[in-house]
């Protein structure tokens, strides 16, 4: 990924998910073999989390086209 891109994605998981699941750009995935995405441009995060006192873990970054979530 770009370095701009990296440092939006960096940006939007530290500011977005300290506060998950009441956070903006966030969608709970159904029938996907991850929980979550999270919005960063035409990037898109995708991630599961566990609980509250876990820390959530990035498991795909991928540009967004027509089969992105």
């Amino acid at each position: 990924l770009p370095k701009t891109v990296q440092g939006d994605i960096r940006d939007a998981v530290q500011d977005k998910l300290p506060h998950f699941p009441k956070c903006s750009g966030v969608k709970a995935l159904v029938n996907h073999q991850y929980g979550y995405r999270l919005r960063v441009g035409n990037y898109r995060v995708l991630f599961n989390f566990e609980s509250i006192i876990t820390l959530g873990r990035i498991e795909e970054v991928g540009k967004r086209d027509e089969r992105t979530y």
